[in-house]
């Protein structure tokens, strides 16, 4: 990662790493083509970098008891940069809520919220989310089936679209 550009071998790192966190680094490196010892250089060039945020497993929800996936639109009756950070951080309060994510549009902020049943979603809708201060309105929607999950980056050879790397600008894209 020489300059701050990922290379082919960054990016099959990157790609082996996010489908199996798990993996050793002797099994990587056998992967990725490399050795161990410039195989865990690489590795933590690209966690000291900011490419690889952490390792976690990924977990069942319904079987440990989170069967309820909702999603839940809220508009806000101010935009002002301090009302949307305000909301940001109750956001970050909630264990129910597992994502939030700022929008544009008629929607200030879509949330992904879990709860272990219907009742415990709405004791967190009427109790916490619709009274929360500047919140002018929330619309959710009941998760009835999920036909793709995937928390995954697509890392293609050569990255997305437009993106510069030391190759392409040599071939001219």
């Amino acid at each position: 990662m020489p300059g701050g550009w990922l290379d082919a071998t960054d990016r099959r790192i990157l790609a082996v790493l996010q489908a199996e966190g798990r993996i050793s680094n002797v099994a990587l490196a056998r992967r990725v083509g490399l050795s161990a010892p410039p195989c865990l250089r690489r590795v933590r060039a690209l966690e000291e970098a900011g490419y690889i945020r952490g390792y976690r497993a990924q977990l069942d929800a319904a079987r440990l008891g989170w069967a309820v996936q909702v999603w839940a639109q809220v508009r806000l009756r101010s935009q002002a940069e301090a009302d949307l950070r305000a909301f940001e951080a109750a956001a970050q309060g909630w264990p129910l809520v597992r994502e939030c994510h700022m929008l544009n549009g008629e929607t200030d902020f879509l949330l992904r919220c879990v709860a272990p049943d219907l009742p415990a979603f709405q004791a967190f809708l009427t109790e916490h989310l619709t009274p929360a201060p500047n919140v002018a309105s929330v619309r959710t929607s009941l998760v009835i089936r999920s036909a793709k999950e995937a928390p995954l980056v697509p890392l293609e050879e050569g990255g997305p679209p437009g993106t510069a790397t030391p190759e392409r600008e040599a071939e001219g894209a």
